[in-house]
């Protein structure tokens, strides 16, 4: 059986790029996000129950997110209708992604929301990638149409990095590339090198 690692972080932490360099190294990544568009996009298995609970939603391509903002926003149950739906859905990807890859010695689940959502039950070890809140707020405000109101809404809806860090069974800093490339490397190696004396 594969040693599941949960990474997580908050906006602008250097999720993605870290992601990236264990797919470097070899190791499958499942993205949360990914699965959830998968779901949201033609012929996606969560396009026909939600179209069922609210028409508007579905557009020719699959889901269209901002009817399902617009749905959120006005109605106080769609919210917990919707995840009734997609969690579930998200859950046999990501057990499906898993199974796939049980001879891989290492597997990582990259889940926005981690702990949050309590992702990090399934998980052998949880990696936070984390940033001084300034290199956070610098990266994040040079998204294209990023505003300093919209970063704040993003914020409130995450746990603090600070949280997560104390959470977490391993903290990786993602100020320098090389640096955090080398640290990703010597945690496979930590990890797969443990398993392989086990």
């Amino acid at each position: 059986m594969s040693i599941i690692l949960g990474l997580t972080g908050s906006i602008g932490m250097g999720k993605s790029t870290t992601t990236g360099f264990f797919r470097d190294a070899g190791i499958p990544v499942w993205d949360a996000d990914a699965a959830v568009h998968a779901l949201y996009a033609q012929g996606g298995a969560a396009v026909a129950p939600i179209a069922a609970l609210h028409s508007p939603a579905a557009i020719d391509q699959g889901i269209d997110r901002a009817a399902l903002r617009d749905w959120i926003a006005q109605d106080p149950t769609a919210l917990k209708k919707i995840e009734g739906i997609v969690h579930p859905l998200v859950a046999q990807d990501r057990a499906a992604f898993i199974i796939r890859n049980e001879t891989a010695p290492l597997v990582v689940l990259d889940i926005p929301l981690l702990f949050e959502g309590g992702g990090d039950a399934v998980c052998d070890a949880t990696l936070v990638v984390s940033a001084p809140a300034e290199i956070q707020r610098q990266r994040v405000l040079e998204r294209p149409g990023m505003t300093e109101a919209h970063f704040q809404t993003i914020l409130s809806k995450q746990m603090p990095d600070a949280d997560k860090r104390h959470r977490a069974t391993y903290v990786i800093e993602t100020t320098s590339l090389e640096q955090t490339r080398a640290d990703v490397l010597a945690l496979i190696d930590r990890l797969t090198g443990s398993q392989n004396h086990a």
